[in-house]
């Protein structure tokens, strides 16, 4: 896995949990 791979998955499951607080929140 390249660093690139691993900033997108980064980037994916921080978007996926910033959704899910988003969600609990509402």
């Amino acid at each position: 896995m390249t660093v690139q791979d691993s900033g997108k998955v980064a980037l994916v499951t921080g978007a996926s949990r910033g959704i899910g607080y988003g969600i609990a929140e509402a």
